[in-house]
């Protein structure tokens, strides 16, 4: 069997170029993701950092961490979603050959070592191939945390022989497991069924896909009502997580079934001609092809507008609460005389602290407020103790700080501005959506700093006039700069994330599509023997593609919706108004990038498979 395993691989070499990919693509970034990890977990810090230095470099690394960990989960992921992609293919375009092997004695248990040995060897040539990219990866994926501010300039990944052992055991593991659906496929033909050419017996939607679609559907659809009925922000936000990986799963299973369906629609158009009717026809009935062109679609936009969405709407709250919580109408940098038409100002100098607790240090910043002016222009109150206090070495733990375990009462030993000083917990306010604010001191505790001033104007003044003369923000423009400024590092994250997964994507579309083309010759053939010309036939591919693309893109947009509308109805319930975010720049960034990868592919193969003589193709079947 591993010699017809390495036959297949070699006769049949364009349908497992992509997953070879998929794997080469994998095995390189795990390993170059773990080298540079195992560097971060065993820092080497030179020598003359302050504390605050130290700790913040720390803090970068903890987050370089996580975002490695994050893009090899998604890495591995996809790989075994392309490799699953490509034997479902090859499984249903080689029933006739498996059928063949029946006949003269194969067992199921043979086929399925067969299929096995195959995706074995993908896995050796995939990891060979994605070892050096590896190398390739580390010196790419350091420099860019490094332009992300995650890692300090001097940051280097030596070599770790433990990251190669890794990539290669995840990369031949990820094939292995890619093949096991399709090795059980394979092994439920029987020589009778794979020799006929009945539709019926070449079933795409199979008794496990229609299991874990529809189980996927009813979680999906559990989520979006708990969400609906929790009418909480926090809960819609945690949902909306689910609901996208659920959503995309779901779409992604039943898509033979979701893509026919969705296509009625774009189908109304294509009317008219011979090309868009052939298009339309192919749509509709090619389920398979379809599908297969939509499913990473379905998953890449299910997932992309829905993280993007989660995290804008999330800073778009960040300031809609932060506008509710302050009842100022002007933010002016440094400090504002007093004025007849200001009613308060309410200065906040931010200066640099370091708190240490037990045997924790935190190096965070102060605010530094008059409690009585920071009273009349704020809302949120203190959860316990109470502001009144905060004079003298005292302090208040901000909403940042909030859930971290801090005792009123308590004393905590502090460095301000250089000077050591012992100050006594006397109030700790709620959290909130917005985690700047750590800690609040008397402003008297803060002589130095950056300061910023809440102004109230009084009751009939020229608002106009003293804007003008005192500058500054309106509130509402300063809270939506808080919340874009809590996004911005969440922004670099999901960059990587996005370039990873739109890599990934194009790699499996492609794929999806070349594999296609090795099966239509003869259908192209016979649409050219018909009467149409090569450009026509080129053409019909075209428009069919494009279509894919927009049913594609459709079906994600509405896992992203579900995902958002949890987060709609939390911040209507907790706002009084809805906020969320939705992505248009980048879905329109996705729409038009998938149309110009999947167009080009799609038309590029549909002319090479045109290449021969149409009687050459009609001469004989294989």
């Amino acid at each position: 069997m591993l010699r017809i395993s390495v036959g297949a691989l070699r006769d049949r070499w364009q349908l497992f170029a992509g997953a070879v990919v998929a794997v080469a693509l994998g095995v390189g970034l795990v390993q170059s993701a773990l080298q540079v990890m195992a560097a971060t977990d065993r820092p080497v810090l030179p020598a003359g950092l302050s504390g605050a230095e130290r700790a913040h470099i720390r803090d970068g690394y903890a987050g370089a961490a996580t975002l490695l960990g994050m893009a090899v989960m998604l890495a591995v992921f996809l790989t075994v979603f392309i490799v699953s992609t490509t034997f479902g293919f090859t499984v249903a375009q080689r029933r006739r050959e498996l059928a063949l092997l029946r006949l003269i004695g194969a067992q199921r248990g043979s086929l399925r070592l067969m299929l096995l040995g195959e995706a074995l060897l993908l896995g050796l040539l995939g990891t060979a191939v994605g070892v050096p990219l590896g190398v390739l990866g580390t010196l790419a994926q350091s420099k860019l945390l490094v332009s992300l501010g995650m890692l300090p300039h001097w940051f280097k990944a030596p070599w770790d022989p433990g990251a190669l052992s890794a990539a290669a055991v995840v990369g031949v593991s990820t094939a292995l497991v890619g093949v096991f659906a399709a090795a059980w496929r394979a092994s439920r033909i029987t020589a009778l069924e794979a020799l006929s050419d009945a539709p019926s017996n070449q079933r795409v939607m199979t008794g496990w896909r229609w299991f874990w679609g529809l189980s996927a559907v009813g979680v999906t659809v559990l989520f979006v009502v708990v969400a609906q009925a929790a009418s909480d922000l926090v809960a819609g936000l945690m949902i909306a997580l689910l609901v996208m990986v659920s959503g995309s799963v779901a779409l992604s299973q039943l898509s033979p079934i979701a893509v026919p369906l969705a296509g009625r629609l774009p189908a109304l158009v294509l009317r008219g001609s011979l090309v868009a009717g052939l298009a339309r026809a192919n749509v509709l009935h090619a389920v398979r092809r379809s599908a297969a062109t939509a499913a990473p679609l379905i998953v890449l936009v299910g997932l992309l507008l829905g993280l993007w969405g989660t995290f804008g709407s999330l800073a778009k709250a960040v300031g809609e609460e932060q506008r509710q919580l302050v009842t100022a109408d002007l933010v002016v940098s440094g400090t504002v005389p007093p004025a007849t038409d200001i009613a308060v100002a309410s200065p906040q100098t931010t200066v640099a602290i370091t708190v240490r607790r037990n045997r924790s240090t935190v190096y965070s910043e102060a605010i530094g407020i008059d409690p009585t002016a920071w009273r009349r222009t704020h809302k949120l109150l203190p959860r316990k103790g109470s502001l009144d206090r905060l004079t003298g070495g005292t302090i208040a733990i901000g909403p940042g700080m909030s859930a971290e375990g801090y005792k009123l009462n308590s004393v905590l030993a502090a460095t301000i501005d250089g000077r050591q000083v012992k100050l006594k917990v006397v109030a700790i306010l709620p959290e909130t959506l917005d985690i700047g604010d750590n800690f609040f001191v008397p402003r008297a505790l803060t002589p130095t700093g950056r300061t910023e001033t809440l102004v109230k104007f009084a009751d009939g003044a020229d608002q106009t006039a003293a804007k003008h003369r005192l500058g500054g923000r309106t509130v509402a423009d300063w809270a939506e700069s808080r919340g874009e400024a809590q996004q911005r590092g969440n922004t670099a994250i999901f960059a990587v994330l996005m370039g990873l997964a739109g890599v990934y994507a194009a790699v499996a579309v492609v794929n999806a599509i070349v594999m296609a083309a090795a099966e239509r010759r003869r259908e192209f053939a016979l649409a050219r023997m018909a009467g149409l010309t090569r450009a026509q036939v080129v053409l019909v591919a075209l428009v069919e593609s494009l279509t894919v693309v927009f049913i594609g893109v459709l079906l994600g947009c509405i896992v992203a919706a579900a995902a958002l509308a949890g987060i709609a109805t939390g911040t209507a319930s907790t706002y009084g108004v809805v906020v969320v975010a939705i992505p248009w720049r980048l879905l329109a960034l996705i729409l038009g990038s998938s149309l110009i990868v999947v167009g080009a592919t799609a038309a590029g193969t549909a002319w090479v498979a045109t290449k021969s003589q149409p009687i050459s193709l009609l001469g004989g079947r294989e």
